[in-house]
């Protein structure tokens, strides 16, 4: 495996690197994805431009109207321990939990674990249950979109060629809101997740004012179950309108049949997952 290297100090160096070397050229970040899949040979890169020196970009701060900011390159163990994601967003430091192993965690950056767009992967859900969005940096300079926007099928972001993910903003969660995400793998650790599911749901007097719930695993990308979430909206969340927005959750999942697990058994588990991811929302949401 031969390639050339560059190391970048800022994102314009980066973003003209990236044009002058045009499809031969990927981004290093953490490393634990780009590095494995070359040396399986299942990419080439003819250049590899590291963008870790690049100052600011790993930061997790606070801002009080934009909520909590999360630098690209802040790795996952960051996330997982930092005490201000803990506060404000814990779902996201769970899921940073059940990321790999602490190894993994230590190299692994939230930018690269989404950028990489693989459908099991674990940030995601969570993030967009939160309504999580993403800012962008490429030659016209800075854009911001739904971080849901971001996913356009396996390994695939609507990223240009020349452009880069640099944040991530997590809006503040209001008062009566609680959230949850759960995954089902064959092995606690070390393993990819079969099927996933986050959600948020927001309490006013009893009923569901808001509620989001996001599918990981049983679709090309993660995935809105919105039929799942209008269903609880203006309701009480008994347990009959939670196990129908579990039906319909599992209703509009598109898991595939392959070695780890059949379409059939995915399905099924969406059910289960959303159950159970929403029970524990409400019941945070009615303790918050």
């Amino acid at each position: 495996m031969r390639f050339e290297y560059s190391e970048v100090a800022s994102l314009d160096e980066a973003v003209s690197l990236l044009r002058q070397y045009g499809d031969g050229a990927h981004v290093l970040a953490g490393g634990t994805d780009i590095l494995v899949m070359a040396k399986e040979e299942r990419v080439n890169p003819e250049h590899l431009i590291d963008i870790k020196p690049i100052q600011g970009m790993a930061e997790i701060t606070w801002d009080g109207q934009r909520g909590l900011k999360i630098g690209a390159l802040a790795t996952i163990r960051a996330i997982e321990r930092s005490s201000l994601v803990m506060e404000k967003a814990p779902v996201v430091s769970q899921a940073a939990h059940l990321l790999g192993s602490v190894q993994i965690r230590n190299r692994a950056t939230v930018g690269g674990n989404l950028c990489q767009a693989v459908p099991s992967a674990e940030m995601p859900p969570p993030l967009i249950a939160l309504g999580a969005t993403a800012r962008i940096f490429g030659p016209n300079g800075y854009r911001t979109i739904p971080l849901e926007h971001l996913f356009v099928g396996p390994r695939r972001t609507s990223l240009g060629r020349q452009e880069l993910l640099v944040e991530l903003e997590v809006p503040a969660v209001p008062a009566n809101t609680g959230s949850a995400y759960l995954r089902f793998s064959p092995r606690k650790a070390m393993d990819l997740a079969i099927a996933s599911a986050a959600a948020m749901v927001r309490l006013d007097d009893g009923r569901c004012s808001e509620c989001r719930i996001v599918l990981g695993a049983v679709a090309p990308t993660p995935i809105r179950a919105t039929k799942a979430e209008d269903t609880l909206r203006g309701e009480r969340p008994g347990a009959g309108v939670i196990e129908r927005a579990a039906e319909l959750a599992a209703a509009e999942a598109m898991p595939i049949s392959d070695i780890r697990a059949s379409a059939e058994y995915r399905r099924e588990l969406v059910k289960v997952l959303v159950r159970r991811a929403l029970l524990q929302s409400i019941a945070a949401a009615g303790a918050s």
